[in-house]
């Protein structure tokens, strides 16, 4: 058929698969043929924008599948749906503010920035989800390659950095001075994330040196969202009801 091997040429795979439907469609409604023809665009955008969705999960590379919709505030009366509502927004990113996320373990600190990683993914925005230990001996290999300006280079060009697992390993001065280079390349044009179980008043343990420590606790700071999750673990709770159900 002219019409399959055309839309094949012109890599449009929803107006291929559906324009028999639509037509048929189009015939029994005695649609015009501008009815159809918008019908036919209106498919293809569709499945361009679900596949670019796809890719952009894919590219963010999240450990797990989580939504912000699955987060029980209930069971976290210190994170409100409202506050979470406003970081769905692409808003936020665009402007390149950071995200801080601060509580305990099990506090559903990395629920929230995969699902925030996903919100912002869909909203058709690039998104890269990483543990900080893993980008920091990422940036490591890569520097002893010399690759280290193509990788922060790429790094500098996302437009959500997730960094989870923040200041839970301490950092030699080397780590540190190369983490601060992708903060630094960030700073004020790309939106970072991050999520850690340290107040800020501990980052000094993470990273050894004091100076260094206040210059990436600056860039991370300055005007970012915080959000504390507290120190009541979800997962100790979840556990908890699941082994002992409550009687009635």
């Amino acid at each position: 058929m002219l019409i399959d091997e055309a839309c094949r040429d012109l890599k449009l795979p929803a107006f291929r698969e559906r324009f028999i439907e639509l037509a048929s469609t189009a015939r029994r409604e005695q649609a015009t043929y501008k009815q159809f023809l918008l019908d036919l665009l209106q498919v293809e955008l569709a499945d361009r924008d679900v596949r670019r969705q796809q890719r952009l999960l894919r590219l963010a590379r999240f450990p797990r599948p989580k939504r912000l919709e699955d987060f029980d505030f209930a069971k976290n009366p210190n994170v409100t749906p409202e506050v979470v509502a406003d970081l769905k927004s692409p808003m936020w990113v665009r402007e390149g503010r950071p995200l801080v996320l601060i509580g305990d373990s099990g506090t559903g600190k990395s629920h929230l920035l995969i699902g925030i990683g996903t919100a912002i993914a869909e909203a058709g925005l690039s998104v890269r989800y990483t543990t900080t230990s893993a980008l920091v001996n990422e940036l490591a290999e890569a520097d002893a390659s010399r690759r280290l300006s193509s990788v922060i280079a790429r790094y500098s060009k996302i437009d959500l950095l997730c960094l989870d697992e923040f200041g839970y390993l301490a950092l030699d001065r080397k780590g540190a001075k190369l983490l601060f280079q992708i903060f630094t390349e960030r700073e004020e044009c790309k939106a970072t994330a991050v999520a850690t179980n340290s107040p800020f008043t501990e980052w000094d343990k993470t990273f050894g040196d004091a100076r260094l420590c206040a210059a990436i606790a600056d860039r991370i700071t300055f005007r970012c969202t915080l959000i504390q999750t507290g120190t009541e673990s979800y997962r100790f709770q979840t556990t908890q009801e699941s082994l002992f159900p409550a009687t009635k």
